[in-house]
């Protein structure tokens, strides 16, 4: 630990699990109290434990990300708890199973785009206006996906919610700058996550359909939470002060074949 966000308050959506989880660790080994947010209550309990167990602080707070008094009352906690909010990251996603254009559901189409888009608008209107309360500025990460900068057929509800985040992303960098708030965003590719997992279960056999997202990664590999982790900490850190409006790609090289 190096205390990169020492004195900090985090609030972290889609804690429970994965990239959410490795990032709400990561912060609390790095100084911050996190406000660990998730719709999966048990998940985000054990987030919490986890922190705790290894000497940090956290609150456990239940939030559907496309509820704006549930996103709203969040920020409030982080207020209420620790006076102050010095990140947001908008981590929560989801994404339908593989399906084509025409056969995709216009309620999966809905669904995808609440949770990806709409909750990481609510995100960042709630999170920047406790900023703006206590003054001193803040770091606001979302994770986007590099499937929001290339086509990704079988995808389309989650690739076009994950390129609006981008556009989302930048647009309020630049309202946000001159309150010295920093928006950017991560655009990772396949990371080894139950909500990757989720998307292939309908394959014949989704073990293999994920080592099969592995192989056509340059590395060879798909990407781990904790390396995600890692570029939202240096996002959400002083480090990266110069950054806003941003779009850090994780893609094991996927991105420049």
């Amino acid at each position: 630990m190096t205390g990169r966000l020492e004195g900090k308050v985090a609030l972290i959506t889609g804690a429970g699990s994965g990239i959410g989880r490795a990032t709400s660790l990561l912060f609390a080994r790095e100084g911050a109290k996190i406000v660990a947010c998730d719709f999966n209550p048990e998940g985000n309990a054990e987030t919490v434990r986890m922190i705790e167990q290894q000497g940090g602080t956290a609150h456990a707070v239940r939030v559907d990300v496309t509820v704006a008094q549930d996103v709203e009352a969040a920020v409030q906690v982080a207020l209420d708890q620790y006076s102050a909010l010095d990140v947001m990251y908008n981590n929560a996603g989801t994404g339908e199973q593989h399906t084509s254009i025409m056969e995709l559901d216009e309620r999966e189409w809905e669904r995808v785009f609440a949770v990806n888009v709409k909750g990481v608008f609510l995100g960042i209107k709630y999170g920047a206006a406790a900023m703006l309360k206590t003054g001193k500025g803040g770091s606001i990460v979302n994770t986007a996906s590099v499937a929001g900068i290339v086509g990704n057929p079988g995808y389309a509800a989650y690739s076009g919610s994950k390129a609006a985040c981008i556009q989302v992303t930048r647009t309020a960098a630049l309202e946000l700058a001159r309150s010295n708030i920093r928006v950017n965003a991560i655009a990772p590719t396949f990371i080894a996550t139950p909500m990757v997992e989720s998307m292939v279960s309908t394959h014949r056999d989704p073990q293999r359909a994920m080592q099969k997202l592995g192989n056509i990664i340059p590395l060879g590999r798909l990407g781990r939470p904790e390396e995600v982790a890692n570029a939202a900490l240096f996002l959400a850190s002083d480090e990266s002060s110069f950054m806003t409006g941003a779009v850090l790609v994780l893609d094991g090289g996927l991105t420049v074949q």
